[in-house]
């Protein structure tokens, strides 16, 4: 089997288990995660009306390295929230690891005043 087919397979696996559990409200939307090896998007979804709030994408963000698009991804996104009116978040990573672009994405997120 192919090693990018097992990744990938792999990822499918643990977002599908991730999103088992993990859901978004008109008043707590999901804050969902996707990267890929050039860029990272964020999207703020509700669940429960299947509608996107709002989105994010790093080839919107000007100058930096992927890391620090990543922070100001989220803080754009928090900052966003903040005219809907929302200030709380559940945060989906998309079967992502938690570390470097995707933790960055959400330390952004918090520093921009959401709370997950």
């Amino acid at each position: 089997m192919n090693t990018t087919k097992v990744t990938i397979s792999s990822r499918n696996r643990r977002r599908a288990k991730i999103r088992s559990r993990v859901s978004g409200t008109p008043l707590m939307p999901r804050l969902a995660v996707f990267k890929s090896n050039k860029h990272i998007s964020a999207q703020l979804i509700d669940d429960v009306h299947s509608v996107t709030l709002g989105s994010a994408h790093s080839r919107d963000i000007a100058k930096g390295t992927l890391l620090e698009k990543s922070t100001q991804l989220g803080l754009a996104l928090a900052k966003f929230a903040q005219t809907k009116k929302i200030d709380k978040v559940v945060f989906d990573r998309g079967g992502f690891m938690y570390t470097g672009c995707v933790k960055a994405v959400a330390e952004g997120a918090r520093k921009g005043g959401l709370k997950f």
